[in-house]
């Protein structure tokens, strides 16, 4: 399927799923030279990186283990510019290595206000990974430690990126078409 409709959007295939999974594969083969001996936290951010948080954490080589936290700021396809804390970080994060995973980082105001809490509980360091950024929408200033995918200020689904709840199953990742 090239084009799809969710709700009352239309879109297109802009990235093919083997492309994503190739991609998915080098960040992982990176992160377990970088992290090896560390084992480290993966910290999945909900909704939208739990496809990407599974395949990375099933491509990587070194021991690790994973916890998610869910802050959600978007409504329909606009960030709301307020992050909004759903469910907490329950873990010891002292003396850990916690990778921030990440579907997609544009503004960094979310990214920004996890790297606070996580940095009141001790880490011996903090990594963030993301599958997407939107370069041209940052606004705070942030180190992407990993970045599979830097792309342009559009709005996209699938690979678990919604639209409304919408989208998040699809294989591609797919780029909103302006009717």
């Amino acid at each position: 399927m090239d084009t799809v409709k969710i709700k009352d959007k239309s879109f297109r295939i802009s990235i093919p799923e083997t492309e994503i999974k190739r991609r998915v594969k080098a960040l992982a083969e990176q992160m377990s030279k970088d992290l090896e001996g560390k084992n480290p936290l993966f910290l999945a951010v909900l909704n939208g990186s739990f496809i990407f948080a599974a395949d990375l954490m099933r491509e990587m080589t070194i021991p690790c283990e994973i916890t998610f936290v869910k802050l959600a700021s978007y409504q329909g396809t606009t960030s709301t510019g307020k992050v909004h804390e759903v469910i907490g970080i329950n873990e010891n994060l002292s003396g850990r290595t916690v990778v921030i995973v990440e579907d997609i980082v544009e503004s960094g105001h979310t990214m920004k206000r996890m790297m606070e809490q996580i940095g009141t509980r001790n880490p011996s360091s903090v990594q963030i990974c993301t599958l997407f950024f939107k370069p041209e929408k940052l606004q705070e200033e942030l180190a992407l430690d990993y970045v599979a995918f830097r792309i342009p200020d559009d709005f996209i689904v699938g690979y678990g990126l919604d639209y409304d709840q919408g989208g998040r199953g699809l294989k591609h990742v797919y780029t909103i078409v302006d009717d």
